[in-house]
C-alpha cells in the first residue's frame, strides 16, 4: 500500500493476519504434518511479521504519524461508529518490536525444547494464534479493536496454560487464569461504556483530542474511567488483588512462561494505560491509585519469591514484582521509564525464563533448586547467559535493568510527595530483587551438585521430555542461540535509554515524547496537515544530575547488599538459611504459604460462591424453575392431548355439538363486546 508521505508499505493488517495462518494451518492439518512442517509453518507465520516491522522501522522517518489504515466500517448502529482500523505510532512500533522480535525468538527456542512432545502441532497453532492477538491489541487504532486481542490473548494463554491437559493442576490453572482475567475484564467493558457516552466513540485520536480540547475536564468521569481501566490492568498485568493467576501459570511449558511474562499477555495492562495517559493525565487520584498498587505489588512479590524453591516460580513472581515497576513509572506519570522497563524487561526475563528451561531440560524435567546446584561447568553456555539476565535485572550497571529500573526510581523520587515514600519501597524492592535472583544463581549453578542425591520424580508433564533419562547435558544450539541474542541485549538494551546524568541522550524517552509527553494529533483532517495540541498539564519534574547520581548509587549498593546476602547465605555459609527458617518459622511460613492470598480468596470467594451454586442455585433454579416449568409444560400439553382427544371422538353427532358449543361462546363474545364498545362510547 502507499501512505500519505508515500512510502511503500505492506498493509497494517497482514502483520497480525500472518500469524493467524499459520494458526489455522497447524491447527487444521498439522496432526498429519511432520514436526519439521510444523515448525517452519510457526517459524514463517512469525518471521515474515518480523521482516513487516523491520520495513516500518526503515520507513518511519518518512510517515505521517500516527499512520492510521482503516479496512472498512465493522458496527454502525445509529450515532455509534466503530472501524476495522490499525495504527502505528512511536508506542506501537516500540511494542511491535518487542512482540515479534522475542516471540520469533520463543518459537525458534521451542522447536528445540518441545521436539519430543505430544501435540507438538497443537502447542505451535495456540504459540500462532497468541501471537495474532497480541499483534491485534498493539495495532488497534480504537479501544473496541484493542478489546478483541485483550480477550484474544485472553483465550491462547488459557489454551497454552493447559497445554497439558491430562494433569488436573494445569487444567485448573487454565481455568484459574482465564477467570481471574475475566474480572479485570469487566473493568475495561464498564471503561469502555463511559467512554461511549461521553464521547460517542472508541477511536483513540477522537478521544485523545477532545480531552486536550478541555483543560476544565479534571477528575470526575475521567477518572471513573481511569480507574476502570486499572482495573482491567491489574488483571492482565497480574497486579494486586488479580496477580494470584501469574504464579499458577507455570504449569504450562516454559516457552509459554517466556512468552506470557516477557513479551505479550502481561505487558498489556501497562501498554494500554501508557496509551491511555491523555485520561491519566487528569486524574491524579488515578495516577496515585496506580503508583501505590505498583510499588505494593512489586514489594508483595519480591517478598514471595525470596523463598521459593522452584525455579520458575521464583521468576513467575520476579515478573509479578518487576510489572510493578512499570505501574509505579505510570503511575507518577513516566510513561516513557515505564515502557522502556517493559522493553528491557522483555529482554532479560525472556532470557531468564528460556534458561531455565534449558536447566530443566539439562536435569530431564528437575525444577526444584534443592536438588540442583554444580551446573556452571557442565551447561556453560546456559549458565553464562543467565548470568547475564540475573546481573541486568538486579539492577548492576551498564546493564539493561539498570537503566529502566533506576530511571522509574529517579522519577518518583523527584515527584515528591508520596513518591518518595513510593521511591523507598521501590528501593528496598530492588535489593530483595537481586537477592532472590542470586539465590536462584548459587543454587542453581555453584556448589556441589546435589542432583544425584535427592532427585525426587515430578509428575510434572515434562519430565521426560527429550529423552534423556541419565546425565547432566547442554541444550541444543536451537534453544542455545535465542538464549545468546537475548543475552545480547539484555547487557546492551539499556543503552537506547542511557540517562542524560551518565553522559547518555535518554534516546529512548525522547522518541516516545511525541505520544506519551507532548503532543496529540486531532482526527478528521487531510493527512498531509499536521495539527499539534498541548495536553501534559502536569509540570516536568525538577532534578538534578547530582541527584540522579546519588539515587543510582543508592541502588546499585542495594543490588550489591543482594548479592552479598545471597553470597554468604547460599555459597560461603549454605547452613545458615535452614537456621534462619528455623529461628524465623512464623515469616518463613508466611512467605512460604504466598501470605495464604489463594486459601483467603477460596474462603471469601471461592467457597460461597460455589455453596451458591451448587445448592441454592441448583436447587432453586435447576430443580424450581428449569425442572419444574419442563414437568409443568409436559404436564399442561398432557393434558391438553387428553381434551382434544375427547373432542376426536369419531362420532358426527358429538362433533356437530362442539361445533354449536364453540359458535354460541363465539356469539356471546361477540355480543358483549359490542355492547360494551357502544356503552362506553
Amino acid at each position: 500500500m502507499t501512505s500519505a508521505s508515500g512510502t511503500h508499505l505492506w498493509p497494517l493488517w497482514l502483520i497480525p493476519i500472518v500469524p493467524f495462518i499459520g494458526f489455522l494451518v497447524n491447527g487444521l492439518l498439522g496432526r498429519r504434518f511432520p514436526k519439521a512442517v510444523v515448525s517452519a509453518v510457526a517459524l514463517i507465520a512469525t518471521l515474515i511479521p518480523l521482516f513487516q516491522v523491520s520495513a516500518i522501522v526503515l520507513n518511519f522517518r518518512s510517515l505521517t504519524l500516527p499512520h492510521v489504515e482503516t479496512i472498512g466500517t465493522w458496527i454502525q448502529a445509529g450515532w455509534f461508529h466503530a472501524d476495522f482500523a490499525f495504527q502505528v505510532d512511536q508506542l506501537t512500533l516500540v511494542m511491535l518490536c518487542v512482540v515479534t522480535g522475542v516471540g520469533f525468538l520463543i518459537h525458534v527456542y521451542s522447536a528445540g525444547y518441545m521436539a519430543e512432545e505430544e501435540g507438538y502441532w497443537r502447542f505451535f497453532a495456540y504459540l500462532n494464534l497468541f501471537m495474532f492477538f497480541m499483534l491485534v491489541l498493539v495495532l488497534s487504532a480504537n479501544y473496541l479493536l484493542m478489546f478483541v486481542g485483550w480477550e484474544g490473548v485472553g483465550l491462547a494463554s488459557y489454551l497454552l496454560i493447559g497445554f497439558y491437559f491430562q494433569k488436573d493442576s494445569a487444567a485448573k490453572a487454565g481455568k484459574k487464569a482465564f477467570v481471574v482475567n475475566r474480572i479485570g475484564d469487566f473493568g475495561f467493558l464498564l471503561a469502555m461504556f463511559l467512554m461511549i457516552a461521553h464521547f460517542g466513540t472508541l477511536n483513540f485520536g477522537t478521544i485523545f483530542s477532545t480531552v486536550a480540547a478541555h483543560p476544565e475536564w479534571q477528575g470526575g468521569f475521567l477518572t471513573a474511567i481511569a480507574l476502570f481501566l486499572i482495573l482491567g490492568a491489574t488483571g492482565k498485568s497480574a497486579q494486586i488483588p488479580l496477580y494470584i493467576w501469574l504464579p499458577d501459570a507455570m504449569e504450562g511449558p516454559t516457552p509459554v512462561s517466556a512468552l506470557i511474562h516477557a513479551a505479550t499477555m502481561v505487558t498489556a495492562g501497562v501498554y494500554m494505560v501508557a496509551r491511555t495517559h491523555v485520561i491519566f493525565d487528569r486524574s491524579p487520584f488515578a495516577l496515585a491509585t496506580i503508583a501505590i498498587i505498583g510499588t505494593a505489588t512489586a514489594f508483595f512479590a519480591a517478598t514471595i519469591g525470596i523463598v521459593q524453591t522452584d525455579i520458575k516460580r521464583v521468576l513467575a513472581y520476579s515478573t509479578v514484582s518487576q510489572l510493578g515497576y512499570m505501574f509505579l513509572g505510570c503511575g507518577v506519570a513516566a510513561y516513557a521509564s515505564g515502557v522502556f522497563h517493559l522493553v528491557t524487561h522483555a529482554f532479560f526475563k525472556a532470557l531468564l525464563f528460556l534458561a531455565a528451561g534449558s536447566v530443566i531440560h539439562a536435569l530431564s524435567g528437575e525444577q526444584d533448586m534443592r536438588v540442583m546446584g554444580g551446573l556452571r561447568k557442565k551447561i556453560p553456555v546456559t549458565f553464562w547467559t543467565m548470568t547475564a539476565a540475573v546481573f541486568a535485572i538486579s539492577g548492576f550497571p551498564p546493564l539493561s535493568g539498570f537503566v529502566s529500573k533506576d530511571e522509574i526510581l529517579y522519577q518518583a523520587f523527584v515527584s515528591g510527595g508520596l513518591g518518595r515514600v513510593l521511591w523507598f519501597v521501590g528501593l528496598v524492592t530492588a535489593g530483595l530483587t537481586s537477592f532472590y535472583m542470586f539465590r536462584l544463581w548459587y543454587l542453581t549453578f555453584f556448589g556441589e551438585s546435589r542432583t544425584g542425591k535427592a532427585h525426587h520424580a515430578h509428575d510434572h508433564a515434562h519430565a521426560a521430555d527429550h529423552g534423556h533419562a541419565h546425565g547432566v547435558h547442554e541444550s541444543p544450539w536451537i534453544m542455545l542461540g535465542p538464549l545468546v541474542i537475548l543475552a545480547v541485549l539484555s547487557v546492551f538494551g539499556g543503552l537506547l535509554g542511557w540517562p542524560e546524568a551518565l553522559g547518555g541522550s535518554n534516546w529512548f524517552g525522547h522518541f516516545l515524547e511525541p505520544v506519551l509527553q507532548s503532543f496529540q494529533y486531532l482526527p478528521g483532517l487531510h493527512p498531509g496537515t499536521q495539527v499539534t495540541v498541548m495536553f501534559h498539564n502536569q509540570p516536568s519534574p525538577e532534578g538534578s544530575r547530582g541527584l540522579e547520581l546519588a539515587l543510582a548509587g543508592a541502588s546499585v549498593l542495594v543490588a550489591v547488599l543482594g548479592w552479598l546476602t545471597a553470597h554468604i547465605l547460599y555459597f560461603a555459609k549454605p547452613y545458615l538459611p535452614a537456621q534462619f527458617a528455623g529461628k524465623l518459622r512464623a515469616l518463613y511460613s508466611l512467605l512460604a504459604g504466598k501470605y495464604w492470598v489463594d486459601e483467603l480468596y477460596g474462603a471469601v470467594v471461592v467457597t460461597p460462591v460455589l455453596l451458591v451454586s451448587r445448592y441454592l442455585l441448583k436447587g432453586l433454579i435447576d430443580r424450581g424453575v428449569i425442572d419444574g416449568g419442563t414437568y409443568a409444560a409436559g404436564y399442561s400439553v398432557q393434558g391438553l392431548g387428553a381434551l382434544v382427544a375427547r373432542i376426536q371422538s369419531g362420532n358426527i353427532r358429538s362433533y356437530a355439538g362442539w361445533l354449536a358449543l364453540f359458535a354460541a361462546v363465539l356469539l356471546l363474545v361477540t355480543y358483549f363486546g359490542f355492547t360494551a364498545h357502544f356503552l362506553l362510547r
